[in-house]
C-alpha cells in the first residue's frame, strides 16, 4: 500500500456511494481489447481476493457500496463503471458495441430502476463511466473505439450538462476511463499519447495543471483509478502516478487487481459511482 508523504496541500475526502458487481463468474473467453487473451489462464479465486480487498478498501475509507449480482455468461459485468452512466438521480443506460457484453446494459438499467433512479435507453453505442467521466460541472467523453460520438449529445440532453469530447487514438486505452482520471472537481491526471493531437491540446488548455502520465505508470493502468478527493486508489505498480499524487497533496492507495487487468480493467472499471440528486 502507497501512503502519502508530506503533501502541498490538505485535501477533505467526500463521502461517494459506488455500485459494484462481484467476479464471480469472471473469466477471459474472448478479446475485445489488445490486453485480453483467452489462452492465457486465470484464476477466479484470485480475481475474487483481489476484488474483495477492493471493496472493503472503500468501507473502510468510509464509502457506501452497493452490490448487483453477477450474472452466468457475463464473466465482465464485474466492470460495473461501463454499466450506466449516473449524475443527480438520472441514469444513461449503457448500449455495448460488442456482443458478448450487450446483455449487461439492461441488468444494470434494470438494477437501477427497481432503486428508483431514472433510467433513460440510449439510442446510441456508449459504455458508461468506461468512456463518460464526471467532473462536477462538466463530462469529459471519450471515443474513437467504443462509445459512438453521436451520444455525446444524447448525454448532454440526459443530464444538462456541457459535454467535452475527447478523441483516443491508442487502442491498449479503448476507454477514456483507462487514460484519464478525475481527482478533484476541475483536477484530473492523463495519458497525452493516448489522445489525438486535437484532444491533447483542449486537455492542456483545460486543465493546464494536470498531472501527467508516463509510459510505465498509464500501462500499469495508473489512470484506472478512483478518487473521494483525497484518497486515490490505484494500481500498485503506477509508483511515478504515486509520487506527483503526494506532491499535490494527494493520498495515493496502491492495490492488486493484476487478475481483472488480464481483461483490461482495474480499479475505475469495477466502480460505478452512484450519484444521488
Amino acid at each position: 500500500m502507497l501512503e502519502g508523504r508530506a503533501a502541498r496541500r490538505t485535501r477533505t475526502a467526500r463521502p461517494r456511494s459506488f455500485l459494484m458487481c462481484p467476479p464471480g463468474h469472471f473469466d477471459v473467453t474472448y478479446s475485445i481489447n489488445p490486453w485480453m487473451d483467452p489462452d492465457r489462464p486465470t484464476d477466479g479465486g484470485r480475481a475474487v481476493r483481489q476484488w474483495d480487498r477492493l471493496r472493503n478498501l472503500y468501507i473502510g475509507l468510509g464509502h457506501t457500496v452497493e452490490q448487483i449480482p453477477a450474472i452466468p455468461g457475463l464473466p465482465d459485468m464485474v466492470f460495473a463503471a461501463n454499466g450506466a452512466t449516473v449524475i443527480d438521480g438520472q441514469v444513461l443506460a449503457a448500449r455495448f458495441r460488442h456482443a458478448e457484453r450487450a446483455a449487461e446494459g439492461p441488468a444494470y438499467a434494470g438494477w437501477l430502476a427497481e432503486r428508483g433512479y431514472q433510467v433513460h435507453q440510449a439510442q446510441f453505442v456508449n459504455e458508461g463511466e468506461g468512456d463518460y467521466l464526471f467532473t462536477g460541472r462538466r463530462i469529459l467523453a471519450g471515443t474513437g473505439f467504443r462509445t459512438d460520438p453521436r451520444s455525446h449529445a444524447e448525454m448532454q440532453r440526459v443530464f444538462s450538462h456541457p459535454v467535452v469530447t475527447l478523441e483516443l487514438v491508442d487502442p491498449r486505452y479503448y476507454h477514456l476511463d483507462t487514460a484519464l482520471a478525475v481527482l478533484d472537481h476541475d483536477e484530473i491526471m492523463y495519458y497525452p499519447a493516448a489522445f489525438s493531437a486535437d484532444s491533447r491540446a483542449l486537455l492542456s488548455r483545460l486543465y493546464p495543471d494536470a498531472i501527467l502520465a508516463g509510459d510505465a505508470d498509464a500501462a500499469a493502468f495508473g489512470l484506472n483509478a478512483v478518487s473521494d478527493g483525497r484518497h486515490v486508489v490505484l494500481a500498485e505498480k503506477a509508483t511515478g502516478l504515486a509520487d506527483q499524487l503526494c506532491q499535490h497533496g494527494f493520498v495515493p492507495i496502491g492495490v492488486d487487481l493484476s487478475e481483472l487487468m488480464k481483461s483490461g480493467g482495474s480499479a475505475k472499471c469495477c466502480t460505478l459511482e452512484l450519484r444521488a440528486p
